[in-house]
């Protein structure tokens, strides 16, 4: 790292602390030739997530249009807002630690869907409707069909 002042590529880190919720580290550094001090960031490189739409086209992963659409599916629910900005939390770490740089939508769709269902069911209707795009009251019926043959199972 290289002095801001004189351009000495030799320093020495002074104190180091996290930074912005553990996102970034802040050390402070001493240059070894004119003692002045300064501060640097350490931030960890995240590299860019592709979502793969269903036309085949392509775009970067965005927190915001997920944390907008389960919104949508939410609104007038009683879903606290930490709980929606937590399940876009988890699916966008989900994302991140798995190998793959480019996801199709229709898998993002379904991390979606499978944590609505457990956080609110009317909500997991309403998004399912969107996403898997129901034409008829029939394909609507099914769902809804499902997902109170599964709650029946689960009592």
């Amino acid at each position: 790292m290289k002095c801001p002042f004189c351009g000495f590529s030799e320093s020495k880190v002074v104190d180091s602390r996290p930074a912005e919720e553990g996102a970034t580290i802040r050390r402070r550094r001493e240059c070894l030739q004119c003692q002045k001090r300064f501060t640097t960031y350490e931030i960890m490189e995240r590299l860019p997530l592709i979502v793969v739409k269903k036309d085949g086209s392509r775009q970067t992963f965005d927190k915001q249009k997920l944390v907008n659409g389960i919104l949508r599916a939410c609104e007038k629910r009683p879903v606290a807002i930490a709980d929606i900005q937590m399940v876009a939390d988890e699916i966008e770490q989900e994302l991140q630690n798995s190998l793959e740089r480019e996801i199709r939508t229709t898998e993002v769709g379904e991390m979606v869907m499978s944590r609505l269902k457990s956080l609110d069911e009317v909500a997991y209707v309403r998004f399912a409707s969107v996403y898997r795009q129901f034409r008829d009251i029939n394909t609507f019926m099914d769902e809804l069909n499902k997902l109170l043959s599964e709650d029946s199972k689960l009592k």
